[in-house]
């Protein structure tokens, strides 16, 4: 199989991620966004284990804004150091 970017592929010792879309393919690894929502690299030594995959399959993920996080405890402040007299 041609690694390319665009490519859509599955991983067959791993078919819980699902189809994965190769958005970025170098000398070493390749960038591919799987459809369970996780971005993996993969060396180009496993390159060989990957299958060709139904681009009707691939789930692209959701862009989502981001969320503020809320600290469950505040901040604690600094105790201002007594002088000595």
């Amino acid at each position: 199989m041609i690694i390319k970017t665009g490519a859509v592929v599955i991983h067959p010792g791993a078919t819980a991620w699902g189809v994965g879309k190769i958005t970025e393919v170098s000398a070493l690894k390749a960038t591919i966004q799987f459809s369970d929502g996780v971005i993996r690299k993969i060396a180009s030594s496993h390159y060989a284990s990957l299958q060709p995959g139904d681009p009707s399959d691939f789930v692209a993920l959701q862009e989502s804004t981001p969320v503020e996080k809320v600290r469950a405890t505040p901040k604690r402040t600094k105790k201002a150091k007594e002088l000595a007299a």
